[in-house]
């Protein structure tokens, strides 16, 4: 079909009201939606799969502008398009509560898929949604019955693919032969310093050849739309490889900055913008003006895709009849919910079970429940054996060609691609049909971190399997111990961090970031074995926080000794060695998560860290956090050193004895107050709120 005269007024429709919005906001990047605003008219006018008024329809098409800063070209389209995003709403663009903030936000903005701004994080989770299409097409479809075909577009700038976390995702998408992966590049030569031959010369497309992409150029973006079209068209074909289009186009087009740095992130100024409507058609003295012939195309387009909607609901009904089990199964993982009974496949233990390493415990896990939740699907970062994250059974998720696995295969083989699993973890649970894990050790969660800070403002349920959590990784010396990590993310809002003590609180632990719907979680556990410890269960460890004993008798406590992961036993051993040698009553409190502790009642926390008594935390990590529960932190505000780890423990005083001389300094110390109140008990709580 011919693109007519209301194809180049809606094109630049977008590209006004883009303008205005900026200027409104006196904020934002106008560069890429002037350029890329005709891109986006042929893929929403003639591709991209959807329904306005069902953003979560199962399968739509997904669309990722990973070039998250020229959102208002994305914000345009959901409005064009038919989405809940007002012209109102386009003019609060940055504005406080507004459903268009500075980049996009999924969960947010009805239409957005995934977060993206951070660059190339936009990029890896479309290749961790077309992951999911790929697994969940395998599962479920049938002969006769694609409930699950569609495609992930994706738009980005030269910024992303400059980051190596585009790097690394492409090159795994590139193994992993996915062809519902089309990618957009706007190829503008322009990012903030100014050409982009000061830094990046490199020939893109020679490198995603290597990386197994099929690869196109379009030559003139600006205003060659038939020949955007034909290009995604051509990718459609290639079912074999993701595919890349480098779209040739000007940053800025139709302003008189075009073509320049200067155009990316700054407004135009009140001049240009006149000029820049006068030549595209508009009255210079009108703002934020959608002609009815724009709308009228995209009303047409909107009924195109509820008719596409209403098409596949007709075919999922038939699908129900004949294979109603698997009909379920998709409802129920579109719904979050868990299989009935499924935490009886948690694994329990008692303190006359062996010692093991928690790590083994989280196998035990996977294990235990794999075959109960299959959307659970995960690999990890080339360190399976240490992570041990893969059940003996699990089939590897591979392209069927590779006669390694095949896409209904549950195991990742991410390879060593931190920053990428994390972002394409994203993607997975982003979906709607996958709930997410991985593994690597805790140390190198930091290389995903921009990742797993995106996971919990998306609200995206997945799990980090973080092996060798401390000092216990041992011989590898001090560049492998993660000695900041947890403090980091347990800053984090919306992530649980998790280090469980036992094999009862590693379940816990797995229990709380099953069921979670939009929190994402990371499991800190160790190398070296733990004892299983009398008094924990997965009950009391899903509270976050719980005392583990008191002093025998019913004796009145002196102290409360607190602490998560491998020192609750050192601690239960310190508390012992305080009674005999010291005449002193220690508590043992275990906070294996502190955010879940955080969002009990008042009167639960105070019953475990009371008033009255001193604390004292121990933990082989940072001390930073701690003084929101403990009066004084024992910890190590050091790097660790190279050596088994026994010796490492004695190294750094982590010994029964020297956790007895910090808690006889604490209790002496805590004698001259006339009355101890609870750390956890402050005039407001952790809300920011009053």
């Amino acid at each position: 079909m011919a693109y007519t005269n209301d194809d180049q007024l809606a094109i630049n429709t977008i590209r006004t009201l883009a303008a205005d919005a900026i200027a409104k906001a006196k904020s934002g990047h106008p560069g890429a939606p002037l350029g890329m605003a005709p891109a986006a008219h042929v893929l929403f006018s003639r591709f991209l799969k959807f329904n306005p008024k069902n953003p979560q329809w199962l399968n739509r098409d997904r669309f990722v502008l990973s070039n998250g800063h020229g959102c208002m070209l994305l914000y345009g389209m959901l409005h064009l398009a038919g989405y809940a995003v007002s012209i109102e709403d386009i003019k609060q663009f940055r504005q406080i509560d507004s459903l268009t903030p500075g980049h996009p936000e999924a969960n947010h903005t009805p239409g957005v898929e995934v977060t993206t701004g951070p660059l190339g994080q936009g990029i890896a989770s479309a290749v961790g949604l077309a992951m999911a299409e790929a697994h969940s097409a395998a599962v479920f479809n049938k002969e006769g019955f694609p409930v699950f075909d569609n495609y992930t577009y994706c738009f980005v700038g030269d910024g992303c693919l400059m980051e190596g976390v585009a790097s690394e995702a492409c090159s795994l998408a590139g193994h992993l032969q996915l062809g519902s992966l089309i990618v957009v590049w706007d190829d503008n030569h322009i990012c903030i310093d100014g050409d982009t031959n000061s830094a990046f010369r490199e020939d893109v497309l020679k490198r995603y050849e290597a990386y197994g992409w099929h690869t196109q150029t379009v030559h003139n973006g600006d205003t060659d739309l038939e020949g955007i079209e034909a290009a995604i068209r051509n990718a459609q074909q290639v079912t074999d490889k993701p595919s890349i289009i480098a779209l040739k186009t000007t940053i800025g087009f139709g302003s008189t900055q075009q073509g320049t740095h200067t155009v990316h992130g700054s407004p135009l100024k009140a001049d240009d913008i006149a000029q820049l409507k006068e030549r595209f058609g508009f009255n210079p003295n009108e703002s934020f003006t959608v002609p009815q012939q724009a709308y009228d195309l995209y009303k047409k387009v909107e009924a195109k895709g509820a008719a596409a909607e209403q098409d596949w609901i007709a075919l999922f009904d038939k699908y129900a009849v004949q294979y109603g089990s698997d009909a379920a199964e998709i409802r129920r993982r579109v719904a979050k919910e868990l299989p009935a009974g499924w935490e009886k496949h948690l694994p329990t233990y008692t303190s006359s079970d062996a010692a093991i390493a928690s790590r083994k415990m989280s196998e035990n896990v996977l294990v235990g429940v794999a075959d109960i939740l299959p959307e659970l699907v995960g690999g990890s970062a080339d360190l399976t054996t240490p992570n041990l994250t893969r059940w003996s059974n699990a089939v590897d998720f591979q392209p069927p060609a590779t006669g390694l696995g095949s896409y209904a295969g549950r195991y990742v083989r991410y390879g060593v691609r931190e920053h990428a699993m994390g972002a394409i973890m994203n993607g997975l649970g982003a979906y709607g049909t996958i709930l997410p894990y991985a593994g690597t050790f805790l140390n190198f969660v930091s290389y995903a971190a921009p990742a797993v800070r995106l996971s919990g403002l998306s609200k995206v349920r997945l799990i980090w399997v973080a092996t060798h959590d401390s000092i216990g990784q041992g011989e590898d010396g001090a560049t492998h111990q993660p000695i900041e990590t947890l403090a980091h993310f347990r800053a984090l809002p919306n992530c649980m961090v998790w280090r469980p003590a036992d094999g009862n609180e590693t379940s816990a632990a797995y229990a709380a970031a099953l069921a979670a719907k939009e929190t994402p979680s990371i499991i800190a556990l160790t190398r070296q074995d733990l004892p299983q410890l009398p008094n924990t269960s997965i009950a009391k460890a899903r509270k976050g926080g719980y005392v583990l004993s008191e002093p025998a008798g019913g004796k009145k406590a002196d102290l409360t000794l607190v602490s998560t992961g491998s020192e609750v036993s050192l601690c239960v051993e310190a508390a012992a060695y305080l009674a005999e040698k010291h005449g002193l009553n220690a508590r043992v409190v275990s906070l294996p998560c502190f955010d879940v502790f955080d969002s009990q009642p008042l009167e639960y926390k105070l019953s475990v860290l009371p008033d009255g008594i001193p604390s004292l935390s121990v933990e082989v990590l940072a001390t930073n956090g701690w003084e929101r529960y403990t009066h004084e932190q024992f910890g190590l505000d050091r790097f660790g050193a190279s050596a088994p780890y026994k010796d490492l423990y004695k190294k750094f005083d982590f010994t029964v004895e020297g956790v007895a001389k910090r808690a006889v300094a604490t209790v002496d110390f805590w004698k001259k107050i006339p009355y101890v109140i609870s750390p956890v008990n402050r005039a407001f709580q952790h809300s920011n709120s009053i």
